[in-house]
């Protein structure tokens, strides 16, 4: 799929015959209620001494029992067995290339590291198979920080289901769309879409168009919420009515299969003969949704200076710091830039957080050459970066017009905690070994007689 292909589905030209989406609930973290079957949700109560159906009530918390009414998480499922009939004997398989901090494995020098894409290989992957991590940051068991990962999908997960028990995990598709078969309803996400799979929840994965590549942060510290918009009001960067929650949708099958479960940073397994995904009627507020990064409203300068990229976060993971964040989740997509007497692209720092970039199409303002969709880069906490040469040199002399970014979608997950290169990145045929060098470019200009 083409940037242009992308672009043509999300037109303004051509808008929907309903601004609703049918299989879905809006909104972003609301008490829904669906069934699948008439009657399946008891009125009024939770834990009826009989269900319909010849259902059994479960519980799933995403918070302790007591937190505050505000972060309380859970839902009830309605589901033909509970979870423990599933249940089988676990043990551990090899978890291939996916690791869970803290990872010390490989002691890159310090500077900025930047990936091509990870090519697609041949051989059949499926979700669990095809998880490469870049970098981690913090304690998976701690429950803070953060693994930020490529994934290499090339065959759709059959009679197999997984569950993350380390962590919620956020999905950014650069190709291919997927579908996100989870036992509260069926997600379908494309390039320029996101989904987030909270701890805990069952799926499988399924291609719809061929082999996909994207990127996924796993986020093991307090569950994304939207951020608080202060000054700005009540409306513009990501809106709650355009966050979607599938309704409820069940298999009812009788079949050999196989569940997947990623707990302690391990993968585990244990053969199942139904399909967990039976959930007939769920209500609650902790549930899997999806949000197209196209609907993202930024703001910005209006009349000089560039403001702090915060302004573009989508979704962020608080820790116990106030204003400080576990990890943000920051795009940047199309806008149009107007600071007068400004130097327009992201200006050079040092930082304590750090910051994990990929490009999903298009181009990137401070990085037009070398990074690409598919590609990730790494400038870590307390570490300089800014823009390269070429991208200087053009924002410092360019006749400063409206100028309207288009086609573009980079995003970045950003954490306070600094990002531990794994030995497979480290090593990569992929890594740009020349990257850390890019600044040594950049010119001398000084003149202490002319200002």
């Amino acid at each position: 799929m083409t940037r242009q292909d992308i672009r043509a589905r999300a037109s303004a030209a051509t808008p929907p015959e309903s601004a609703i989406q049918a299989n879905y609930m809006s909104g972003f973290g609301n008490g829904f209620e669906t069934e699948a079957l008439p009657g399946a949700l008891p009125l009024g109560r939770n834990s009826p001494q009989k269900c319909a159906y010849g259902l059994y009530a479960e519980q799933l918390s995403g918070s302790p029992f007591t937190a505050p009414r505000t972060t309380n998480e859970r839902s009830w499922l309605y589901r033909i067995r509970p979870t423990v009939a599933h249940w089988g004997d676990f043990r551990k398989v090899d978890a291939g290339l996916w690791r869970t901090a803290p990872a010390v494995e490989a002691e890159p020098p310090i500077g900025p590291m930047r990936w091509d894409p990870l090519p697609v290989p041949a051989e059949p992957l499926s979700f669990r198979e095809g998880v490469r991590t870049i970098t981690t940051a913090g304690d998976g068991g701690a429950q803070a920080g953060m693994g930020a990962h490529v994934y290499l999908i090339t065959r759709s997960m059959e009679h197999e289901y997984f569950y993350n028990a380390d962590g919620e995990m956020l999905f950014v598709p650069q190709q291919g769309d997927l579908r996100l078969w989870t036992e509260f309803g069926i997600i379908d996400i494309e390039p320029g879409e996101i989904a987030v799979i909270p701890r805990g929840v069952k799926l499988r994965i399924e291609l719809r168009d061929g082999p996909a590549r994207g990127y996924i942060c796993e986020n093991y510290g307090g569950a994304f919420t939207l951020p608080e918009r202060g000054p700005i009001g009540a409306n513009c960067l990501a809106n709650p009515r355009d966050f979607l929650t599938p309704v409820a949708a069940y298999e009812d099958i009788d079949a050999p299969g196989r569940m997947y479960v990623k707990w302690g940073g391990a993968i585990w397994t244990a053969d199942i003969a139904h399909s967990p995904l039976d959930v007939v009627a769920w209500h609650g507020n902790y549930a899997p949704y999806k949000y197209d990064l196209r609907r993202y409203s930024p703001v910005g300068p209006v009349l000089y200076d560039h403001a702090d990229p915060s302004i573009f976060t989508v979704l962020t993971s608080p820790s116990e710091t106030p204003g400080t964040a576990n990890i943000d989740f920051v795009v940047f997509s199309d806008r149009w830039m107007v600071a007068e007497n400004t130097f327009r692209p992201p200006w050079y720092h040092m930082n304590v957080m750090s910051e994990f970039m990929g490009l999903v199409y298009g181009q990137y303002d401070a990085k037009p050459q070398g990074f690409v969709p598919g590609g990730c880069s790494l400038h870590n906490s307390m570490l300089p970066h800014g823009p390269d040469f070429e991208a200087f040199e053009k924002a410092s002399n360019v006749e400063l017009k409206p100028h309207k970014l288009e086609d573009t979608m980079a995003f970045m997950f950003e954490t306070r905690f600094p990002q531990r290169v794994t030995a497979f990145a480290a090593e990569s045929s992929a890594l740009q070994r020349s990257y850390g060098a890019y600044g040594h470019q950049l010119h001398k200009h000084f003149n202490p007689r002319q200002r």
